[in-house]
């Protein structure tokens, strides 16, 4: 193989998004950069700008992959709240694994094809579940939000990352909590356990996604007979 032919399945769009994704997993999103990606990949930044014009275009490119990687649930004829349990657990097992990108979906959702179709599909359902175009669309951004933030990492959380040092320091926060007046706290102290766990940024997903479609299901609008499906 020539050098040519090597370099040029370096700067394939497809590899250079997973090197970009693997560096935003690895050191946080700012790491990512047309000249950070070029160093990786042995050339000049001029010799990416052929795939991306700049790091915008980059970031476009890195949602659109998260985005594609949704494993969208096929329509069925299974009440509306249960398709759409589905979609957003799908969402959320596709965005888990890269808590530093998450991010970028929010503002990025209708800059691709992957994106519109999730898109299309999420107001489908809120459609069918009742809401107007205006309501689906600001329901629909809250549940993104509500998605992103489940996978995203606590600011709070992520000055200690040498693991021993975490867990005295969450050792602490349960013998704190315990130690509260049981009187004056009782529920509290009954909680010290499940709550250091809760506060330590271990979420989990199941529960979530049940809280939003409960959260969505009470502030459905009153549907008229014979308009939505039943849930």
């Amino acid at each position: 193989m020539s050098k040519d032919t090597s370099r040029q399945r370096r700067l394939d769009p497809d590899r250079l998004v997973a090197s970009a994704l693997e560096l935003a997993d690895a050191e946080g999103l700012p790491a990512v950069t047309v000249r950070r990606l070029a160093q990786s990949h042995g050339v000049t930044p001029m010799a990416l700008y052929r795939h991306f014009r700049d790091k915008d275009e980059l970031l476009d490119a890195l949602a659109a992959h998260l985005f594609a990687s949704v494993v969208v649930p096929e329509p069925s004829d299974a009440p509306w709240p249960e398709q759409f349990r589905e979609l957003l657990a799908a969402i959320l097992a596709a965005l888990s694994p890269h808590p530093n990108v998450a991010g970028l979906t929010l503002t990025r959702i209708f800059a691709s094809d992957p994106g519109l179709a999730l898109a299309e599909r999420t107001l489908g359902l809120l459609a069918e579940a009742g809401f107007s175009a205006e309501q689906s669309a600001e329901v629909g951004s809250q549940v993104l939000c509500s998605l992103i933030a489940i996978v995203t990492p606590d600011p709070a959380g992520a000055d200690t990352l040498d693991p021993e040092a975490r867990e005295d320091r969450l050792r602490a926060k349960r013998l704190s909590l315990a130690a509260l007046p049981p009187r004056r706290y009782p529920h509290v102290v009954a909680a010290a356990d499940a709550l250091v766990h809760c506060t330590s940024g271990q979420r989990d997903p199941e529960l979530a996604v049940d809280l939003i479609v409960a959260g969505v299901r009470a502030v459905r609008p009153a549907v008229k007979p014979g308009r939505g499906r039943a849930g």
